[in-house]
């Protein structure tokens, strides 16, 4: 995991293709994969890792972080990857439940952390 998202830091686009399973025939899709390569990487939190059904499978909880028009972005998945040869490769991921939106009211404190109420900032 850690591998994949540096190679988007870097702009490897060929790597990010390479290590995905076969079955995804990510060459078919490489100018999207090249699209979100090509993003403004922030940072990346590994939230965890768990080992799958079989020996061959594991999954890699994470946040990666990027920023678009000034906007921090966060993705969060689940990830699977599948293990040949000694070599992991994504296979495919989920998105987590997302917990609903708060309702924040004028005069509550920013979500942005700022320390201004709402208002008188984000709102």
């Amino acid at each position: 995991m850690r591998a994949r998202y540096s190679a988007h830091v870097l702009g490897l686009v060929d790597f990010v293709v390479a290590t995905y399973h076969p079955s995804c025939h990510a060459e078919s899709q490489r100018d999207a994969i090249a699209e979100s390569v090509h993003s403004d990487w922030q940072r990346l939190d590994v939230i965890s890792a768990s080992a799958g059904s079989h020996d061959q499978e594991g999954f890699v909880h994470f946040k990666a972080y990027l920023c678009d028009q000034q906007q921090e972005l966060c993705l969060e998945e689940r990830s699977r990857f599948l293990r040949e040869e000694g070599l992991w490769y994504y296979v495919d991921g989920e998105f987590p439940q997302q917990a609903p939106a708060l309702k924040v009211g004028r005069n509550d404190p920013c979500l942005c952390g700022s320390g201004k109420k709402f208002k008188k900032c984000c709102g």
